[in-house]
Parts: C-alpha cells; sequence; structure tokens
C-alpha cells in the first residue's frame, strides 16, 4: 500500500521506433474509477517495453481492486 502500482507492456507493431502515450485507470471493487494514469512510453520498433506506472497520488489507494489499460495506445512519432 505504500507504493501501489501496475506493470505495464507495450508493443510496437511499427517498422520503426515510437513513442508511445498509454492510458490506465485504477478502479475499486464496484469498478468506480479512483485516478486515471498516463505515461509516454519510447518503444524499438518491432519491440516492446514494460513500464511502470504509479498509483501514488489517487488520495484512495487502499480501495484499488484492479486497473485496466486501454488496448491500443497512440503513437507519438
Amino acid at each position: 500500500m505504500a507504493d501501489p502500482y501496475a506493470v505495464v507492456e507495450v508493443r510496437n507493431p511499427n517498422g520503426r521506433d515510437a513513442v508511445f502515450f498509454m492510458k490506465m485507470t485504477f478502479e475499486n471493487a464496484r469498478g468506480v474509477v479512483i485516478m486515471g494514469a498516463g505515461e509516454q512510453v519510447s518503444v524499438p520498433a518491432k519491440g516492446r517495453t514494460t513500464t511502470r506506472i504509479s498509483a501514488i497520488g489517487s488520495g484512495h489507494v487502499e480501495e484499488i481492486a484492479h486497473c485496466e489499460v486501454e488496448p491500443i495506445a497512440v503513437a507519438n512519432w
């Protein structure tokens, strides 16, 4: 509870390096969004990168039951 986080893998199917903006939400047991988070992630061509997204700052950390990741990250070429 002192350092809640989620680990997310972002894959780049493209033939060139890219920076992707990925979004996710942390939710309580009823599926209510407690906080949203997002991060820019640099991913090599045809590669993958794992990143850690912190849930600090929600004010309701003890209520977090799970997280949902947007299935498609937007490339910021």
